[in-house]
């Protein structure tokens, strides 16, 4: 049995503005879990330390208190178990569409044909099949995040962590991006932990959501989303558990439920 990734009582603090002030401290205590083939989405008010704490799940940043462990493995620095997908799509503007997927591949210093065959797999999977030799500024946001996607799934890794990945494309094409991810995870099943400021994409994509408190960031609730699959031929943002988990996750964070 697969054991889940562990992220076990996460404490970070930041230095103050100015010399002689406090320290900031972003996150206090965080501790859920994401099992195998789950999808956990993070959620809570601006500035409460929801990319940060993805950060430090990639290893990008480093905490001042607690572990992230999947399994016996301790992750404390960047890793090829674990793919990212970023906000602002992240791609090499001098390198076309089959070469940024190919990037993670080439660092691991994978045969040059095998680098090759594994970049075109994923690229048909995101459906950018016909594109490999288009340049990011000749292809469309949506476009990009998909070259995004395909670039982190190569590497193979046990772990996608996405930041906000749909935030930088207009409403429609978010909603196509969404169902285009959960189709693609159909295909080829990995656990997703998925920071977004949205509540109605973290429950129509996540298998639970983890919601966080305004700063310091501390697990106020973590929630199943027991909604029918696949999501996509479903109509779930008008179930009776859709609007119940929705106003509840508002009224945690403050929001007036509309």
């Amino acid at each position: 049995m697969a054991l889940p990734l562990e992220i076990r009582a996460i404490e970070k603090r930041f230095a103050g503005v100015h010399p002689g002030d406090p320290p900031v401290v972003a996150i206090e205590s965080a501790s859920f879990s994401v099992g195998a083939g789950e999808f956990v989405s993070l959620v809570g008010p601006s500035g409460c330390g929801k990319t940060t704490l993805l950060r430090i799940v990639a290893g990008l940043v480093r905490q001042d208190a607690g572990q992230v462990a999947l399994g016996e493995n301790v992750l404390d620095l960047p890793g090829r178990d674990r793919g990212f997908v970023f906000q602002n799509f992240g791609l090499l503007p001098w390198r076309t569409v089959m070469e940024n997927v190919e990037f993670g591949l080439e660092i691991r210093q994978v045969p040059r044909v095998e680098c090759r065959k594994i970049a075109q797999r994923f690229i048909d999977l995101v459906g950018l099949k016909g594109f490999e030799r288009h340049y990011p500024h000749q292809i469309s946001g949506g476009m990009q995040q998909r070259v995004g996607i395909a670039r982190a799934l190569a590497i193979d890794p046990q772990i996608l962590l996405m930041d906000e990945p749909f935030s930088a494309v207009d409403a429609q094409t978010r909603e196509v991006l969404q169902d285009e991810l959960l189709r693609i995870l159909a295909a080829r099943p990995m656990r997703v932990l998925f920071v977004t400021h949205s509540i109605e994409e973290a429950l129509y994509l996540s298998d639970r959501v983890v919601v966080l408190s305004p700063r310091p960031g501390r697990v106020l609730a973590d929630l199943v989303v027991s909604l029918p699959k696949p999501r996509w031929k479903h109509d779930v943002q008008a179930l009776p558990e859709y609007l119940r988990l929705r106003k509840d996750i508002r009224g945690m964070i403050g929001l007036t439920v509309q």
